[in-house]
């Protein structure tokens, strides 16, 4: 398969994004990136929307901030907007009105963790949405928030939305490596795929559970598909310990056009997902939603020098 059917990041775009450019660090950049794939996710169900709708949302969301900083616009908007455009590329829209009020949801729930920390020490602590007035200024605020922000994800995207998801991909691999009657295989193959595009990380929750939320990796805009399937099927037959031919001569990787070094570094992507985070980091991502929290941030911690 052709890259050139989809974009990737350059060298350039990976060593030094916008953002890290104007001074936010790597692992809070990435964090953010998380957390903003995370209410997509949530929005998504919400919203029941298709499942193939959410996840181009979330790889057009992490395209985007390989060409802009965090410090121009808040991860909520451009998710937002992420959801709003890639609903109507997959051909299943969203009314406008319906995506707002669930992410004035999300964000007023964002705000009381914030406040309130993730576990409520009493009834009077716990999170009770408040929807807001349609002739007031929220409705309006987010709504032109949300077109601002669809039409820039298409400006810098320079309108190259075209995203290739993997599972098709991993079915056709499998057969070739005659692998389709290991069901075990396909299963583990599956959820790495999943894990690539959407990691498991428990938070607890404010209602006092600890559900695992769905948080991405930047990989789908790193590497080619064949790569990432190359790797999901090296991580799940080695934890299955299946034996691929893998000697100079036959290397079952070469067969999907795949470079062992690249497919090693997507297996070592997934892996290090499941790491947990502290406390003080969730809460440090939940005060930088806007674009405001992260200027505000950047003013308290990076001197003016390191910003652009």
């Amino acid at each position: 398969m052709s890259t050139s059917l989809y974009p990737l990041a350059s060298l350039a775009q990976i060593e030094k994004t916008p953002s890290r450019e104007d001074g936010i660090p790597e692992e809070l950049e990435l964090d953010l990136r998380a957390f903003g794939c995370k209410l997509i996710h949530e929005a998504g169900i919400l919203l029941r929307q298709k499942q193939v709708a959410v996840a181009t949302a979330q790889i057009l969301f992490q395209r985007f901030w390989y060409v802009t900083s965090m410090k121009q616009f808040g991860i909520g908007d451009i998710g937002m907007g992420a959801l709003y455009l890639a609903s109507k590329l997959e051909e299943c829209p969203v009314r406008m009105r319906d995506l707002i009020n669930v992410y004035d949801l999300l964000l007023q729930r964002t705000a009381h963790q914030l406040k309130h920390g993730s576990v409520p020490t009493s009834s009077a602590g716990a999170f009770k949405y408040v929807p807001m007035s349609y002739f007031g200024s929220t409705f309006y605020d987010l709504k032109d928030a949300l077109v601002v922000a669809e039409m820039q994800i298409l400006k810098r995207l320079g309108f190259n939305v075209h995203v290739v998801l993997p599972y098709g991909t991993l079915v056709n691999y499998l057969r070739l490596l005659g692998l389709t009657e290991r069901e075990d295989v396909s299963n583990k193959a599956w959820g790495f795929l999943n894990d690539a595009r959407v990691y498991l990380l428990t938070i607890v929750h404010v209602d006092g559970l600890s559900p695992l939320h769905r948080l991405q990796t930047p990989v789908y805009a790193l590497y080619a598909v064949p790569t990432i399937v190359s790797a999901a099927i090296l991580l799940a037959t080695r934890q299955l310990g299946i034996a691929l031919p893998s000697s100079p001569e036959s290397c079952w990787w070469e067969l999907f056009d795949a470079e062992w070094e690249d497919v090693w570094s997507v297996a070592g992507y997934i892996m290090r997902l499941y790491r947990e985070r502290s406390p003080e980091d969730q809460a440090r991502v939940l005060g930088l939603v806007s674009k405001k929290g992260v200027r505000s941030w950047l003013d308290q911690n990076v001197p003016t020098s390191s910003q652009s």
